[in-house]
């Protein structure tokens, strides 16, 4: 990361707020809440550098968060200062310079890095700013701007640049961040099923915060990465892990309904959807709701089942599982009572993987692969119509009244997802039930395991009214 801008201080000076306004999209939490940002958040800014957000330095043990989260958030914050080409030392304009502030810019001038100092808030007279305090942090002249309301916003932009200079020819990877070809996977899940553990197990560093506490990741953290395939080639990936998804109807602060809203904002922007369960508590309700979430996006998903090493111990210590043969009969009976109760992912592929362990995590990206490369597939229109044919022959459609659904032709009009315009009689009589079943037997028929089918259903004309289609 040579062109890295990162944006440090203390909790609760608005930090996230300016990221969002660099950055020019709502990424991190913005909230009064001290402690929200967690993990480093990165964006890559149309001016051709990598953005930084971090936690706050010096939050207090107990405010929001435990000792053991608040030590490895600042680590974070250590990690970002180190990779930094500039920082951005942001200070609270409404308030005295504080002995805190004082610590945080001692360790900035011991680092050598190059620092600006942003006095934020600054909805005001310069004057009225703590400036000899300021002065006294030996950082050389502040700027004075409002992340909320854009003051001193084109200043500092050039503040940068004329600290980085002009980008080279290529640098920065464009508006979403991402190299040429690479493919976006999110992992989704509940609270604590492991998302940021086996995001670090494919990092291969404890790039994300893991703790035992649930609601641990508040952000959408995206990452770039790189995966030797089982063909020998280098695939880029960029990652996306987003905090557990609660229902929506047990949110108790609005720290958890905006993480709500960053995680299913972040399955919008994925190509491939990983859905995380808990290998020992099996598939609940919560898990059912995420995963129909995923197909309301329309998007590819893959069905992750982690911490298969606490179930693989438990059969190789002699103890077991009550009610249960072997690691092989919980394995068969689990994966019967998922797709049982995730009706709704015809062919979803399965893996069963630890991120402590790192058993079969490997598998996933290859999956990822594979629904990535299958997202491009042709359905030839003759075999297309002889599939649906047959699979109305087989099960014939349920009577609304007196009719029946009925399908005169289809064809595939486009990819990612697969969509089909069918040409029937009424589209109102396709039941639900029904268009599952005819994308199940689709996905079987062309090997699209794991990618919805989306049908485009145009009705005939009611009447005697003569349709350009030829139909009377």
């Amino acid at each position: 990361m040579s062109r890295t801008v990162v944006i440090v201080g203390r909790p609760n000076v608005g930090k996230s707020r300016l990221f969002n306004r660099l950055a020019r999209k709502r990424i991190s939490i913005v909230h009064d809440q001290p402690g929200v940002t967690r993990d480093v958040l990165s964006a890559e800014v149309a001016d051709g550098y990598t953005l930084l957000d971090t936690g706050g330095i010096g939050l207090r043990h107990g405010e929001t968060s435990s000792a053991s989260i608040i030590e490895a958030s600042e680590r974070q914050v250590g990690f970002a200062i180190d990779t930094a080409s500039l920082i951005l030392f942001v200070i609270d304009g409404l308030e005295q310079v504080t002995a805190l502030d004082s610590r945080i810019a001692e360790r900035l001038r011991r680092g050598g890095k190059p620092v600006i100092v942003v006095v934020n808030k600054a909805d005001f007279d310069e004057d009225k700013a703590d400036m000899q305090g300021v002065a006294g942090l030996g950082l050389g002249e502040p700027l004075y701007v409002s992340a909320e309301h854009g003051r001193g916003e084109s200043e500092l932009r050039r503040a940068i640049l004329g600290r980085l200079g002009a980008a080279a020819p290529g640098e920065g990877a464009g508006e979403r961040g991402q190299a040429p070809g690479s493919i976006c996977i999110c992992f989704i899940g509940r609270p604590n099923v492991g998302k940021s553990s086996l995001a670090n197990k494919l990092m291969r560093s404890d790039r994300l915060i893991v703790n035992e506490t649930a609601g641990t990741t508040r952000d959408a953290v995206e990452l770039p990465f790189e995966f030797k395939g089982r063909d020998g080639r280098l695939y880029p990936f960029r990652l996306i892990d987003t905090a557990g998804i609660k229902a929506a109807t047990k949110l108790a602060s609005s720290v958890e309904y905006f993480a709500r809203l960053r995680s299913l904002d972040a399955m919008q922007r994925a190509d491939v959807v990983f859905l995380v369960l808990d290998a020992v508590e099996g598939v609940t309700q919560q898990d059912k709701a995420i995963a129909g979430e995923a197909i309301k996006e329309r998007k590819p998903i893959a069905i992750v089942v982690n911490k298969w090493d606490l179930v693989r111990e438990a059969f190789r210590s002699g103890g077991g599982i009550p009610g249960y043969k072997s690691e092989r009969d919980y394995r068969e009976k689990y994966e019967h009572a998922l797709f049982e109760r995730l009706f709704f992912t015809p062919g979803a592929p399965l893996v069963f993987v630890s991120a402590v362990s790192g058993y079969e995590v490997d598998r996933m990206l290859n999956s990822a692969v594979r629904l990535y490369r299958t997202l491009d597939k042709k359905l030839p229109t003759a075999r297309l119509n002889e599939t649906l044919s047959q699979l109305a022959g087989r099960t014939p459609p349920p009577a609304i009244g007196a009719r029946r659904f009925k399908i005169y032709y289809a064809t595939q009009t486009g990819n990612r997802p697969f969509r089909v315009r069918i040409f029937c009689n009424r589209e109102e009589r396709l039941t639900e039930s029904y268009r599952r079943y005819l994308e199940a037997g689709l996905v079987k028929e062309f090997s699209l395991s794991g990618c919805p089918v989306e049908f485009e259903l145009v009705g005939k004309p009611r009447g005697d009214e003569v349709d350009r289609s030829g139909w009377k």
